[in-house]
């Protein structure tokens, strides 16, 4: 059961990647994940306030609070540095760093959760390592290309640089929310854990949007891209659901490289919404990455 729900937050985790950007495209991403983080948080109670279990935050340790809020930590930052390398480029280059996660995260499951590293596991995070590395490479044509304009080449150079910070950035996060995820709902109802995380995001990006005085742009935002984020924030929520159930009950090193199949969702989307299309470097990156996914589940 925890497999399919694992396959199920790579369904909803790809498809928010496209909704997010189409939300963002003419706002400041911070303001947006703040924004999208309201809907997750309302969506993520309900299903607590369904299932009962908000019963049992008394009966939650201290140790396991803590954990939660230093996931919750994490995911805010993971989430500040994805949707804003998304604004910055497109989604099939963001999203393949994004999800080169998966070695850090199964690394650390090997370091600190004790989860046995294997033959296969080698083979399947070389794979995904070259894959990425392939994908990214298949972005480096059009700037090649577009040197026709030399005093416009060095202003792309500047953007390409700050979106791979904050991709790689967000890659970091993401592999600390999940270890520290798992850790906090071990002995929580991965619902509630789920629910009492998202308040620390939720925390986490108002403050940054009051810092960054943001919040005055919220006026400004279009009925179109309310309904992308909003939207974006229920896929969110349902992947967010159905990922920690699967950490709750599956294994951290195969739940997590399942998840990361959302690339196949996103540069489908992508390519459909955006009509981003993958050179055949691109494409052979993408073939590796889910071969080495695959091989991971062995």
């Amino acid at each position: 059961m925890w497999i399919i729900l694992a396959f199920g937050s790579a369904f909803f985790a790809g498809v928010t990647a496209v909704l997010a950007k189409l939300g963002i495209k003419d706002m400041d991403s911070h303001l947006a994940t703040a924004l999208r983080t309201i809907v997750v948080l309302v969506f993520a109670w309900m299903m607590v306030f369904i299932k009962g279990t908000q019963t049992t935050m008394p009966d939650i340790s201290g140790e396991s609070y803590l954990f939660l809020g230093l996931s919750g930590l994490a995911t805010g930052g993971s989430w500040l540095c994805y949707f804003h390398a998304l604004q910055l480029g497109d989604v099939n280059k963001v999203v393949p760093i994004d999800k080169s996660s998966t070695i850090l995260t199964m690394l650390s499951a090997f370091l600190i959760l004790g989860e046995p590293i294997t033959v296969y596991m080698v083979l399947g995070m070389c794979a995904i390592v070259i894959g990425t590395g392939l994908m990214i490479q298949k972005k480096a044509a059009p700037k090649v290309s577009g040197q026709t304009k030399e005093r416009d080449s060095g202003a792309l150079e500047k953007r390409d640089y700050r979106w791979l910070i904050y991709a790689v950035l967000s890659a970091v996060f993401a592999s600390m929310t999940s270890i520290l995820g798992k850790i906090g709902i071990e002995n929580v109802d991965s619902t509630l854990g789920t629910a009492l995380r998202t308040i620390v995001v939720l925390i986490m990006a108002w403050l940054i949007v009051f810092m960054t005085h943001k919040q005055k742009e919220i006026r400004k935002i279009d009925g179109k891209s309310w309904i992308f984020l909003i939207l974006s924030g229920i896929t969110t929520g349902l992947s967010w659901l159905c990922y920690y159930r699967a950490l709750q009950t599956g294994k951290a090193s195969v739940v997590v490289p399942i998840d990361k199949l959302s690339i196949v969702v996103s540069v489908v989307f992508a390519w459909i919404v955006f009509k981003e299309k993958l050179s055949p470097k691109g494409l052979a990156g993408l073939v590796l990455i889910v071969a080495g996914t695959l091989i991971l589940l062995l």
